[in-house]
């Protein structure tokens, strides 16, 4: 089976063949953005995780304390669906998803992205887990992984993408999460992470499983 890894450096490379001066651009953004330890301020292993409230695709309000009362919690942010390297990064999670409940957990994704009814019940039903809405990004500012995207990402995504982030976001057009995954008992508390400004690097899925099984070690 092709790792999360191998998927998102196939996009890499696809990409960089496609627009080298813009992954260019991205290389040199990202360099400076770990020089100043961008990421740095996410919650860390042993901290207690603040609580949110937050609406699903169906606006269905879901919180992390009704989540946690069935077990620990994997909460990944996101960018968006817009995001090819957060698409791989989901279906990779997807995959997984059997070994997640399987270990009496939950998986919960989170993304600035609107509700916007574009999935189908059945979509939503096949995602197997819950996908919230963080508008403004004050979810991801008190996980620590919240980033103001430099111009160079966004003017990207304005000419090359055509993306709206103002609309995709509902008004938030220059801040996204970091992407980042927490593992949190059922205390609350984050007993694994992976935090990386570089948002073309991920998790591997069966890292997260590895990380759950030692809560019961």
């Amino acid at each position: 089976m092709t790792s999360l890894k191998q998927q998102t450096e196939a996009k890499i490379a696809e990409t960089r063949q496609g627009n080298p001066t813009f992954m260019q651009n991205v290389d040199e953004l990202i360099l400076q953005s770990k020089a100043f330890e961008h990421g740095a301020d996410a919650i860390a292993v042993g901290k207690q995780v603040p609580r949110f409230c937050l609406p699903n695709q169906t606006k269905e309000l879901i919180s992390l304390q009704q989540l946690l009362a069935n077990g620990p919690v994997v909460l990944t942010f996101y960018r968006g669906s817009w995001c090819p390297y957060c698409n791989l990064q989901l279906r990779a999670l997807q995959a997984t998803l059997a070994e997640i409940h399987a270990l009496g957990a939950e998986l919960v994704a989170i993304s600035p992205e609107v509700p916007d009814d574009s999935l189908s019940k059945r979509e939503i039903h096949d995602l197997g887990f819950e996908v919230l809405s963080d508008q403004s990004a004050s979810i991801a500012q008190q996980y620590g992984v919240a980033w103001q995207v430099p111009e160079v990402l966004l003017e990207h995504m304005r000419v090359d993408r055509k993306l709206d982030l103002n609309a995709i976001n509902n008004g938030n057009g220059n801040i996204l999460p970091i992407p980042a995954t927490f593992v949190i008992n059922q205390d609350g508390i984050v007993t694994w992470r992976y935090v990386d400004v570089d948002y073309r690097t991920r998790s591997e899925p069966s890292d997260v499983v590895e990380a759950l099984r030692s809560l019961f070690k």
